[in-house]
């Protein structure tokens, strides 16, 4: 059955959207432009979900079906409306578009902010300026070092970024382990603590986090990260290893479990028994999630069935990654020990979020709704060998669906970069099959706009680009094409500061500090921050 684009769907002014997000009820406001798009200018609270991977990952950010959703594009590319289609036909029933997109809510006089997880970047801001997050500068610790100062310095990001660059010496311990396992790494309550991260956010959150919950130790953030360090011409650590230990002084648990009481009820947070959240899922008129903020490591041993992997610093920093239902419920998991997940409610509800702490964490008895696969196409597949004869006679069409960065470095020779929302009309007259190359469910999906568009004779190349070059066929390489400006699931201003571009670094270090002057007054009271 065809999903084309129909209007059948509700629209809303940038204004009746507006007063949608202050209503206190729940919404989603999901914004299907590509990721480069959607980074370039996008609503304060509009969470990324490109249309390119709509049904991939619209059960999960959204899993209730009745939830109201509002959806919004460029206003001219006609995307929210097939997202519309898409969703309706995938049982999502209360469903609007934002009228004229981005740039009718430009028009009204409404912001619009350039980069990712706005919202969280824009809290950590408002935390230091709240809190008066004590830091220094890379200066500063290059001086605490050559007098021979007692310190430590954390790196407050995942394991695999921290491998990637990180400043020497520092350990990686994610903020949320921070509570729970800096007294097995820092023994003396005199010894400084700097904690760091690629920017500011978690730097700010990763300190004020140690000092919300109460360490003796004097507390700092490293202004502007790993950033600031190279902008200082000081040098980075590439693959370090050093890590947060597997083994925790268990003399500290009663102590930390203490602060974390303490932390709850400052918050006014509240614990929640196995049963009540049971029937929190079973509500057919609010939404929860059940969200594991342990480390990959004790998340892959096991956990509740149907919670997702949510690391506790991360969640932080990219709230919207998991949750994209705004004034939902948010249950948090932890090992049972009661640190990590108040230590992670405190920052969310600080960030405007209704969260909650399971008790017994990751041991309760609780079941949670299986999150359902979305219904894909069955493509037949070609082997390599096969493709390639095709290609020899010019028999066929290859597009590959994978990443455009990804693209120029290698592609099967001969075949074309194309995404979920051209790809029709790149395809329009071309030689059948049509063979798609890249992740079998992105290129599934893909297929559904092939199909529509008449394109009967679709194939799927088994095993991807790497069975092609398993085979002993060559790729091709092309830096400059797809060009730049047809790269919209890549976005240049985030991923430029990671490559040694430090025009790019102080661009970027600069939007981080200009997010709070965006802030209007409505907008600013959904955070929940002490007053300064």
């Amino acid at each position: 059955m065809s999903t084309a684009p129909t209007k059948s769907h509700a629209t809303l002014t940038p204004a009746a959207l507006q007063a949608a997000l202050h209503d206190g009820g729940e919404i989603a406001l999901l914004d299907v432009r590509e990721d480069g798009e959607f980074g370039e200018d996008h609503l304060l609270f509009a969470t990324p979900l490109p249309y390119s991977r709509l049904e991939l990952g619209i059960a999960a950010l959204v899993p209730r079906k009745t939830a109201r959703i509002v959806l919004c594009d460029d206003g001219r590319s006609g995307v929210a409306q097939r997202a519309v289609a898409r969703l309706a036909a995938a049982g999502y029933s209360n469903l609007a578009v934002l009228d004229g997109g981005i740039s009718s809510w430009k028009a009204a006089g409404y912001p619009l902010f350039k980069g990712v997880n706005v919202p969280s970047k824009l809290f950590g801001e408002m935390v230091e300026h709240a809190y008066n997050t004590p830091r220094i500068t890379a200066q500063d610790l290059v001086r605490m070092r050559e007098t021979g100062e007692d310190f430590v310095l954390f790196d407050g990001r995942p394991l695999h970024e921290h491998h990637k660059m990180t400043i020497p010496g520092s350990t990686c311990c994610p903020n949320a382990e921070l509570p729970y396992r800096v007294a097995s790494m820092v023994k003396n309550p005199k010894t400084k603590i700097v904690v760091n991260c690629a920017g500011r956010t978690r730097s700010i959150l990763g300190a004020q986090t140690l000092i919300n919950f109460g360490v003796p130790n004097p507390v700092y953030a490293l202004e502007n990260g790993t950033q600031g360090w190279f902008l200082s011409d000081l040098k980075l650590e590439h693959g370090s290893t050093l890590r947060y230990p597997e083994t925790l002084d268990a003399a500290a648990l009663p102590a930390q479990q203490q602060a974390a009481r303490e932390l709850m009820a400052r918050f006014k947070l509240r614990s929640v028994s196995p049963a009540e959240v049971t029937a929190w899922f079973k509500d057919a008129e609010r939404t929860t999630y059940l969200c594991d903020v342990r480390t990959p490591e004790e998340f892959a041993k096991g956990s509740i069935p149907g919670a997702q992997h949510t690391p506790g610093g991360q969640l932080i920093q990219a709230t919207d990654q998991w949750v994209g239902v705004r004034n939902s419920r948010i249950v948090l998991i932890d090992g049972g020990e009661a640190v990590r997940a108040p230590v992670v409610a405190s920052w969310l509800t600080q960030l405007g979020c209704e969260a909650h702490v399971l008790e017994g964490g990751v041991k309760a008895a609780l079941a949670v709704p299986a999150v359902p696969s979305p219904a894909l196409p069955q493509l037949p597949v070609i082997e390599a060998a096969a493709l390639k004869s095709l290609i020899d006679t010019q028999a066929c069409t290859v597009i590959d669906v994978g990443a455009s960065m990804a693209f120029r470095k290698a592609h099967i020779p001969g075949s074309r970069w194309s995404i979920r929302t051209r790809i029709a009309a790149d395809a329009k007259n071309a030689k059948q099959p049509v063979v798609l190359v890249g992740d079998s469910d992105v290129a599934r999906l893909a297929a559904t706009e092939l199909l529509d568009a008449g394109i009967r004779d679709v194939q799927l190349l088994k095993g991807g680009l790497a069975a092609w070059t398993a085979a002993g066929h060559a790729t091709v390489a092309t830096p400059d094409s797809p060009a730049d400006r047809d790269c919209i699931d890549y976005l240049f201003f985030v991923h430029d500061r990671h490559a040694g571009n430090r025009e790019a670094m102080k661009q970027y270090l600069a939007w981080e500090t200009g997010l709070m002057a965006q802030l209007g007054e409505q907008d600013k009271a959904v955070f929940r921050l002490p007053a300064h």
